[in-house]
């Protein structure tokens, strides 16, 4: 009967604890299922087969680098620095790859939130392990693999940017993030090169015709290299007209002044000309740095330490109190004894 009566009191206990654990039970459910939106971080085993799979890897450039210690950042497919500070950056240490040029992954490297990709050696030289081995002898030391200090790296690098982490990332979905960077399915350099372009430039070079805006490497991917070309000067203005065909064929014109084509003369072989002038194509092109430099004078060479003065120089607003020392005098007298 005592027993009888401990169970009955508990049995309103019986559903606070089974309420209690459906509570807790759809808690764990909701914690879990929103770990499943945070993907797991980068597993060693991804990270060597990540290497393994884009390491010496060629591929072919979308977008211009720059030379110099700083390359290009990609994040959320925004790429920076772009616009006028990658031009400036253009201008002022010159390109290390263009659109349509061949590169090679030549290094990959895992950081915090971001995974780094060197193209062509990457900005900073880098020495091979035998070369830093050297031999020596009653002569001296000599290196067994000398390197040439005067090179200079050519290459640049991309940084992939992630929010907080590098998660967890397969070969494809890699390829489709780097895809405003590289072209991994290019068949050859014109494919790429003409995915970067717009559609007209596009159309147009896929058509063998020239526009009026384009630049050098345009007019060669659209006709070729010139067989002819001629150099003249109208006024200060230096130009070049590149000469495609010969008769009885069409001959086309092309003048150009710096990297842009001005003027596009056709003639026909019934002997119609056409000529071309306004600008058909606009194309973004860096501009040079215009800012005055500032002409500092040349020091004089000399061999005193930061402001060392000479015993015969005295500061600004001091008298000099060394006493003068008078020259050397000869005596005819004396002098007529020596020689005689």
């Amino acid at each position: 009967m005592r027993t009888k009566r401990i169970y009955m009191g508990l049995e309103p206990l019986k559903g606070f604890f089974l309420s209690a654990a459906c509570v807790c039970l759809s808690l764990l459910t909701s914690l879990h299922a929103g770990d499943d939106k945070n993907p797991p971080h980068l597993s060693s085993k991804t990270r060597m087969e990540l290497i393994h799979v884009f390491g010496s890897e060629l591929v072919y450039i979308r977008t211009i680098f720059p030379m110099g210690t700083k390359g290009l950042t990609l994040k959320d497919g925004v790429l920076s620095p772009s616009g006028v500070d990658l031009e400036q950056m253009i201008v002022t240490w010159g390109p290390s790859v263009k659109p349509g040029d061949q590169a090679r992954i030549t290094g990959i490297i895992f950081k915090d939130n971001l995974i780094r990709f060197e193209i062509n050696g990457g900005p900073v030289k880098k020495q091979k392990w035998y070369q830093h081995i050297s031999v020596g002898g009653m002569g001296g030391e000599t290196p067994i693999a000398p390197t040439d200090s005067s090179a200079n790296p050519r290459g640049s690098y991309l940084d992939l940017v992630f929010d907080k982490y590098v998660p967890e990332i397969d070969g494809p979905q890699l390829r489709a993030l780097l895809r405003p960077v590289f072209d991994f399915n290019a068949k050859s350099a014109e494919e790429a090169y003409l995915d970067t372009l717009p559609p007209k430039v596009k159309s147009a070079i896929q058509e063998h015709k020239v526009l009026v805006g384009m630049d050098r490497q345009m007019v060669i991917y659209a006709k070729g290299r010139a067989p002819k070309k001629t150099r003249e000067k109208d006024g200060d203005t230096e130009f070049e007209d590149w000469i495609y065909g010969e008769p009885p064929q069409d001959v086309d014109f092309v003048r150009i002044v710096g990297d842009e084509v001005v003027r596009v003369e056709t003639m026909t072989v019934a002997g119609v000309k056409t000529i071309r002038t306004a600008r058909e194509v606009d194309i973004a092109k860096p501009k040079p740095d215009t800012s005055p430099v500032e002409n500092h004078p040349a020091s004089v060479p000399t061999l005193r330490r930061p402001g060392e003065q000479m015993p015969d120089e005295t500061s600004p607003g001091t008298k000099n109190t060394t006493p003068s020392v008078p020259p050397p005098t000869f005596h005819a007298e004396i002098f007529r004894e020596i020689a005689a």
